[in-house]
C-alpha cells in the first residue's frame, strides 16, 4: 500500500546529520589547501554538465542510460579539499533540483544523500593516506571511494522506496545493477582521465580531441538509435494492435503501449458517443493495473483538437503561454492531444499527459511519434467498431433493434444447458395479425412503424429477466425462466392483453391483435430449433382460438406434420379424382322447404383415412393447388345442379371460397365459363366467404366480389359474428346472405349471450335486406328459437349431415315430399328429428 511521500524525511534527516558528521571528521583530518581558486568554478561547470547530460545506449534491444557524474567526482576527490568539494557539489545539486522543479521533499532527499556519499568518499580518501598516482594502491582508494558514494545512494534509494511504498520487489533491485556497472565504468574512465592529465599539455590536447570525436560520434549514434527505436516501437505497437482480438481489449493494449512508448503519466483514449455506443474515456497510468475513466490533459485541449482537427500540444517545449497556463491550472506538466481520423471525420482523440521524469518534457519529436501512432490507432478503432457493428447487426433486427432469430437461438442454447429444479424455460411467440392489411392500405412505412411499436411495448412490458426478440416478419418472441406452464400461459395472456391497446398513426388509430404460441423446455423440446418450431405450431393454432393463446400440444404437431406430408398426396388425389363432394341440405325455416345444398369437399386418404377439410385446404393454399380444389368442388356442384334442374326439382348449390381465390382477377371469368358450360342459372350458385376473409382484405376483394355480383351469382358472408366486421362493412359488401356461425347457434338455447348475438345478426341482416342462414342447428329448441326471431334458413345435423350424392338422393326420397309448382318440383321435409 502506497504511503505518504513525507515519510522520506525519516531517511533524509539522518542522512543529512550523518553527512554533516562525516564532513566534520574529513575536514578535521585534512591538511590539504585549495591550490587554485579557479578549480571551484571549473568543477562547478563540470558537475553541472555531467548532471544534465544523459547518454543512452542500446545493447541487444536493452536500453542503458549513462550519466558522467562519477568522472568529475573522482577528479574532484583528487584536486579539491573535502569542504570545497562538498559545498560545490551541494550548490550544483541544489541548482539542478531547482531547474527540474523537483518536489521539496524529494530535492532535500537527493541533496542529503549526495552529501552523505560525498562526505563518505572524502573520508575514505583521507583514511587511505596521501594520493600518489604512480602507486596503483592510490588508484584503488579513489575507485573504492567513488563506488562507496554510489552504494550509499543505492541503499538510500532502496530504503526510501521501501518506506514510502511499503515494499521493494527484488526485480526492482535487479534493475539497479546496470546503473552500478555504468558507475564503475565511469569511475574507470575518470581514473584514466586523471592519469592523462598528469602527462602534460600534449595528453590534455589528445584527450580533448577524443572527447570531441566521442561527442560527434555519440550524436550521430543517438539520432540513428532514436529513429530505429521509434520505428521498432511503432512496428511493435501496430503489431500488438493488429493481434488484439475484437473482444473489447483494444483500449487496454493501445493505452499501455502508448504510455510506455512516450513515457507518460497518462495515456488517454476518448471516443464520443456514436449511435448505440456511449462516450468512452479511458486512461492508463503507471501505478494502476486497470484503466481509469479520468484524463490527464485539460478538456479544453481536447475540444480544440476535435474542433480544429489538428494536434494540440503544450508544455515547456511546446505550445504557447495560454496552453501552458491551462496546464498549470490543471497541475499537468505537459500534454499532447491528437485527433483520431476516419476518412475526413474526427472519431476521437489519443492523448498523453505528464512526461515521466522531473527534467523530461515532451518535444516536437514526441508529437510526431504520437501522430504516427494515432494514425494506426484510428484505423484499429474504426475497424474494431465496424466489427462490433457487424457483430451487433448479425444478432439484432435492423428495424426494431431487438435480438434476431440467431441471437434468440443462441440465448435458448445457453438457457437449456442449465437445468434448474422447479423451473421451465418458456418461449412465447407473438404473431401480429393484420400487418399485411396495414402495408397494403397505409404503406410499408406504416407497417414498419407498427412493428417498431409492438417491439417497444413488448420490451417495456416483458419482465426484466426476459429476452425479447424478433424472429422474423410479424413474429416476436419472449423467452425467460418461469415456475411452470400455468405461469407461462398467464404471462402470455397478460402481455397479449396489454398489446391490444390502440396504436395511433397520424390521424388513424389501429387495434393490434396477436396470437401467442408457447413452448416449454424440457417438456416440449431440448434444443432451440425444436422449441421455436413447436412455438410456431402453437402460434398458428392460437389464431383459431378466442383467447388467442395456445400452449403447445403433441397433437398440434402431428397435425402440422401430416399437413406437410399431404402436399404430394393431395396433388395425386386431384389428378386421380379421389376427392369427393358431399352435400348438406339447407331448409327454409318458415315452410320446411328444401332450398339448396352446401357443397363440401371430403378426402379419404388411403393411409391416414379421412382428412379434415381445414387440413387439406390449408395444404392447397400453401402449395398452389387451391384453384384446382375450388374448380373440383365448383364443377361437381354445378354438375349436380344441372341434373336436379333436368329432373324438374331445381336446387341451389353453395360453395366455400378462400380469400386467396378472390384475389385472383380471373376467377369471375372462370365462374362464368363454368355456369355456361353446365347451363346453370347464376342465381342457383352461392359463393360463401368467411367474415375474417372479407374484412381483412375488403379493399382488395371488392372488385372481384362486384364482378361476381354482376354475373348474378349470390354471395354469402360465412361464420358471421366470429370476426371484427362492423355495419359499415356489411353496407359496402355486395352480398345477398349472412350465415351465423355455428358456435352461436349451438349455444343460443342455453346461453342468453349467444341468443342475443343471433337475434342481433338477424335484425341487422333484415335491415340490409339480407337472407339469414343459421348453421349448426342440432335441436328442436334451437329450431323453435330461430323461427321465433325470424331466421330464414337452417342447416345442421337436425336436418341432415353432409351426404354423398347417392345418399342425398336416398335422403330426399325418405325425408321429403314432392310438391309440384310452376317452377318445378319442391321438396318439403316430412318431419324433423
Amino acid at each position: 500500500m502506497r504511503r505518504s511521500a513525507e515519510l522520506a524525511w525519516l531517511i533524509t534527516g539522518p542522512a543529512a546529520v550523518l553527512a554533516l558528521g562525516l564532513s566534520a571528521l574529513a575536514a578535521n583530518r585534512s591538511t590539504a589547501h585549495l591550490a587554485h581558486w579557479w578549480l571551484i568554478p571549473l568543477f562547478f561547470a563540470l558537475w553541472v554538465g555531467a548532471e544534465t547530460t544523459v547518454l543512452q545506449f542500446e545493447v541487444r534491444r536493452h536500453g542503458f542510460f549513462l550519466t558522467l557524474a562519477e568522472i568529475p567526482f573522482l577528479l574532484g576527490l583528487f584536486y579539491l579539499p573535502p569542504v570545497p568539494l562538498l559545498l560545490t557539489r551541494i550548490a550544483v545539486q541544489c541548482i539542478v533540483q531547482w531547474r527540474r522543479k523537483v518536489a521539496p521533499v524529494k530535492a532535500a532527499f537527493n541533496v542529503a544523500v549526495m552529501s552523505l556519499g560525498t562526505a563518505a568518499a572524502s573520508l575514505l580518501v583521507l583514511i587511505g593516506g596521501p594520493i600518489d598516482l604512480e602507486d596503483p594502491r592510490s588508484w584503488l582508494v579513489l575507485v573504492v571511494a567513488v563506488m562507496v558514494s554510489v552504494l550509499v545512494s543505492l541503499v538510500s534509494v532502496v530504503s526510501v522506496i521501501t518506506l514510502v511504498q511499503g515494499r521493494f520487489a527484488p526485480q526492482e533491485l535487479a534493475a539497479a545493477v546496470p546503473g552500478v556497472v555504468m558507475a564503475g565504468i565511469n569511475t574507470a574512465v575518470g581514473l584514466a582521465v586523471l592519469l592523462l592529465l598528469q602527462q602534460g599539455i600534449g595528453a590534455i590536447i589528445l584527450m580533448a580531441v577524443l572527447i570531441v570525436c566521442f561527442a560527434l560520434a555519440y550524436r550521430s549514434y543517438n539520432r540513428s538509435m532514436n529513429q530505429h527505436r521509434t520505428l521498432t516501437e511503432i512496428y511493435d505497437l501496430t503489431g500488438a494492435i493488429s493481434d488484439t482480438p475484437h473482444d473489447g481489449t483494444l483500449p487496454d493494449v493501445l493505452l499501455a503501449r502508448v504510455r510506455q512508448l512516450l513515457q507518460a503519466e497518462y495515456a488517454t483514449l476518448w471516443l464520443p458517443a456514436q449511435g448505440r455506443h456511449p462516450e468512452l474515456l479511458l486512461s492508463a497510468r503507471p501505478d494502476d493495473k486497470g484503466l481509469l475513466d479520468v484524463a490527464g490533459a485539460p478538456d479544453s485541449m481536447r475540444k480544440q483538437a476535435v474542433g480544429t482537427g489538428r494536434t494540440v500540444a503544450g508544455g515547456a517545449k511546446l505550445g504557447d503561454d495560454q496552453l501552458r497556463a491551462e496546464l498549470r491550472e490543471s497541475s499537468v506538466k505537459d500534454a499532447i492531444v491528437v485527433p483520431l481520423r476516419a476518412s475526413s471525420a474526427v472519431i476521437g482523440t489519443l492523448e498523453v499527459a505528464g512526461r515521466l521524469g522531473d527534467n523530461m518534457h515532451f518535444g516536437p519529436a514526441d508529437v510526431r511519434l504520437l501522430e504516427s501512432v494515432a494514425a494506426h490507432a484510428a484505423v484499429a478503432v474504426e475497424n474494431n467498431r465496424l466489427v462490433d457493428r457487424l457483430r451487433y447487426d448479425a444478432y439484432h433486427d435492423a428495424l426494431t433493434a431487438l435480438p434476431n432469430r440467431r441471437r434468440v437461438t443462441q440465448a435458448l442454447e445457453e438457457a437449456v444447458r442449465v437445468r434448474a429444479p422447479g423451473e421451465v424455460v418458456a418461449l412465447l411467440m407473438f404473431d401480429v395479425d393484420g400487418l399485411r392489411d396495414v402495408n397494403d392500405s397505409l404503406g410499408h412505412a406504416a407497417g414498419d412503424q407498427l412493428l417498431a411499436e409492438v417491439a417497444t411495448r413488448l420490451r417495456t412490458l416483458a419482465p426484466p429477466a426476459a429476452l425479447v426478440g424478433r424472429s422474423g416478419g410479424d413474429e416476436f418472441v419472449v423467452t425467460l425462466r418461469l415456475p411452470h406452464a400455468e405461469a407461462a400461459v398467464d404471462l402470455a395472456t397478460e402481455l397479449r392483453s396489454l398489446l391490444q391497446d390502440p396504436m395511433t398513426f397520424g390521424s388513424l388509430t389501429l387495434d393490434v391483435n396477436t396470437a401467442v404460441g408457447i413452448a416449454l423446455h424440457p417438456e416440449h423440446g431440448s434444443d432451440p430449433a425444436t422449441l421455436i418450431q413447436r412455438a410456431d405450431v402453437a402460434t398458428h393454432a392460437a389464431k383459431g382460438l378466442a383467447s388467442g393463446v395456445q400452449l403447445f400440444d403433441v397433437g398440434l404437431e402431428s397435425r402440422s406434420m401430416r399437413r406437410v406430408g399431404l402436399a404430394g398426396d393431395l396433388r395425386r388425389a386431384l389428378d386421380n379424382g379421389e376427392l369427393e363432394v358431399f352435400f348438406q341440405p339447407k331448409v327454409s325455416l318458415r315452410d320446411r322447404r328444401l332450398v339448396g345444398v352446401e357443397c363440401l369437399a371430403r378426402w379419404e386418404h388411403p393411409t391416414h383415412g379421412a382428412v379434415a377439410p381445414e387440413d387439406f385446404v390449408a395444404v392447397a393454399e400453401h402449395t398452389g393447388q387451391l384453384s384446382r380444389l375450388t374448380d373440383v368442388v365448383l364443377r361437381e356442384g354445378l354438375r349436380r345442379a344441372r341434373q336436379w334442374v333436368d329432373a324438374g326439382r331445381p336446387l341451389s348449390v353453395a360453395v366455400n371460397l378462400s380469400p386467396r381465390t378472390l384475389v385472383d382477377p380471373s376467377f369471375p371469368q372462370r365462374v362464368d365459363d363454368l355456369l355456361q358450360e353446365y347451363g346453370v342459372s347464376p342465381d342457383r350458385l352461392t359463393l360463401e366467404i368467411t367474415e375474417d376473409g372479407v374484412v381483412d382484405g375488403v379493399d382488395r376483394l371488392l372488385p372481384t366480389l362486384r364482378r361476381l355480383y354482376d354475373l348474378g351469382v349470390h354471395l354469402s358472408v360465412d361464420d358471421f359474428g366470429t370476426g371484427y366486421s362492423s355495419l359499415s362493412y356489411l353496407r359496402r359488401l355486395p352480398v345477398h346472405e349472412v350465415k351465423v356461425d355455428r358456435s352461436f347457434v349451438q349455444g343460443m338455447a342455453t346461453d342468453p349471450g349467444d341468443l342475443a348475438i343471433v337475434r342481433a345478426v338477424v335484425d341487422i341482416s333484415r335491415h340490409f335486406g339480407l337472407t339469414v342462414v343459421a348453421e349448426g342447428v342440432e335441436s328442436e329448441l334451437t329450431l323453435e328459437l330461430l323461427e321465433e326471431i325470424g331466421c330464414d334458413i337452417g342447416q345442421g345435423f337436425l336436418f341432415s349431415r353432409p351426404l354423398p350424392y347417392e345418399r342425398l338422393e336416398a335422403w330426399l326420397g325418405a325425408q321429403t315430399d314432392a310438391e309440384p309448382t310452376p317452377l318445378g318440383e319442391v321438396r318439403r321435409l316430412r318431419a324433423v328429428g
